[in-house]
């Protein structure tokens, strides 16, 4: 256990498991003594890691507003277990979030019943697909979601969802049939030689100069899982079924193939519940530069937002 802020709040290190791994990462508690805090659960989007590549920024930012905070590494990255290595695979990390609810509704000390979604990209994409599925979520904060680039198809008879529910629900998925491709890196300076995952300019700054810090345990490699037509995966279709109050904050115009902000809007308007929309410029990255201005904008507004919708709750 490690302490911070003079040794009066705490932050720990902590692992669960899920699909016969075991996943890592950090609790951050907070400091004020009274009743149990609520419970934000986070992890990091495209391949990112929790150690030292800005989400744990944020997770700062909620515990010294008096939340708790589960910041972890999905399956098969950074500190966490799980085998292949590297591989994307979207099923395994939705089910990650479910697990990791599990877990904090366990820990002593917590109000898991007031309990919060946080998601950058493509994990915030998962973060929606969980929230629609797994009535536990009270808020979710869905930052630049890698929602496609085209709207979820449609589900007239709740047919794809059906099929959806039916995955989340079930305790062992089976294994990815292979991978799609690669391994490839994540960020290439030349297409042309060594095309990669994410092809954005933008995307290689940001991963070369964060992910290659020391420590943060993240690797430039990446393949993508393929499953089977009977475990669809549209996370825009949970929209409609999602019923806790959701922040969506996007990039007015996000340059990240498969993250279209024109498809975020669209999905944004699905939801039922209470919701808010926040555009800010400075495109898909933007918000992951720490320390920086936009980093304040959108981490004060999301804080703000979890710390009311947490509290009213109880």
């Amino acid at each position: 256990m490690g302490a911070s802020d003079a040794g009066v709040s705490m932050e720990r290190h902590v692992e669960f498991p899920s699909q016969g791994a075991i996943l890592r990462g950090r609790l951050f508690l907070p400091s004020q003594a009274g009743d149990p805090p609520p419970i934000v659960v986070m992890a990091h989007g495209y391949s990112a890691t929790a150690t030292g590549m800005v989400a744990d920024r944020y997770a700062e930012v909620f515990r010294r507003a008096g939340m708790a905070v589960l910041l972890y590494d999905h399956f098969g990255f950074g500190r966490s277990g799980g085998e292949p290595r590297q591989q994307i695979d979207h099923w395994l990390q939705v089910i990650g979030y479910r697990d990791a609810i599990d877990f904090v509704g366990s820990v002593p000390g917590i109000d898991g019943s007031r309990l919060a979604l946080w998601g950058d990209s493509m994990s915030g994409a998962c973060a929606l697909a969980t929230a629609g599925m797994d009535g536990r979520v009270r808020a979710i904060v869905a930052q630049v979601p890698a929602l496609g680039d085209s709207p979820p198809p449609a589900d007239r008879d709740g047919a794809l969802f059906g099929a959806m529910a039916r995955t989340y629900a079930r305790a062992l998925l089976d294994p990815a049939t292979g991978p799609a491709g690669g391994p490839i890196p994540v960020v290439s300076s030349d297409q042309l030689r060594s095309p990669s995952a994410l092809t954005p300019l933008t995307a290689y700054r940001w991963f070369i100069e964060y992910g290659a810090r020391y420590g943060t345990g993240w690797q430039n490699s990446v393949t993508a899982a393929s499953r089977n037509g009977a475990e669809p995966y549209h996370p825009g279709l949970c929209a409609a079924r999602v019923r806790a109050p959701a922040l969506f904050v996007i990039a007015s115009h996000d340059e990240m193939p498969g993250a279209s902000s024109t498809v975020a809007r669209s999905v944004f308007e699905r939801l039922p519940g209470p919701k808010e929309l926040i555009e800010l410029d400075g495109g898909h990255f933007g918000l992951l530069y720490h320390p920086g201005a936009l980093f304040d904008q959108a981490s004060s507004a999301e804080c703000d937002f979890l710390v009311r919708c947490l509290a009213a709750s109880r």
